[in-house]
């Protein structure tokens, strides 16, 4: 199986929606997914990975089906720096820090140890896991285990976040 990881277009965050820019970006990951051979889409319950999704949708004559627990993360907690951004902290945690993401577990490092990215990052990895048993695929251990003969590429489309989480585990990396 394939899987296409597609993150929402420009965004008005307010309102949940795409802006104009979005529309046309959503417009044009449609037309570029078009040759992809995409049999199921799947999308966030948000209102800007939902939109962005229904492009490539009616341009596919496919529906979307929602994955609830796409939606995006929030983080931070209670005396963590930068609101706890993920990012912007594992940055830090290199540079500042000389920290080493494959010899340390990093979900113990003072920037992470309260944020609330982790447990977004369990739950998000667990759901997908679950997810993909429904599709065929066993996670066992760090490998992928297919019990089905019906090789096909999927779309996912959701955020940053959810997306970085989602990635992070099917590839076994730190999530910062």
């Amino acid at each position: 199986m394939r899987i296409i990881f597609v993150r929402h277009g420009e965004p008005n965050y307010e309102k949940d929606c795409l802006t104009e820019t979005g529309r046309r970006q959503a417009e044009a990951a449609a037309v570029r997914l078009e040759r992809e051979g995409i049999a199921e889409i799947y999308a966030s319950p948000m209102g800007r990975a939902s939109e962005t999704a229904a492009f490539t949708a009616r341009r596919l004559g496919l529906p979307v089906h929602t994955l609830d627990f796409m939606h995006e993360i929030s983080w931070g907690g209670p005396g963590i720096p930068e609101e706890g951004h993920p990012w912007t902290l594992g940055d830090w945690m290199i540079s500042r820090d000389d920290f080493d993401f494959y010899r340390e577990d990093w979900t113990q490092h003072p920037y992470f140890r309260g944020n609330a990215a982790v447990e977004y990052l369990r739950g998000i990895s667990a759901r997908f896991d679950d997810f993909l048993l429904g599709q065929g695929y066993r996670h066992e251990g760090t490998r992928f285990l297919c019990e089905t003969d019906r090789p096909r590429t999927i779309a996912v489309f959701s955020h940053g976040g959810s997306g970085a989480c989602v990635l992070s585990h099917l590839l076994a990396l730190p999530f910062p």
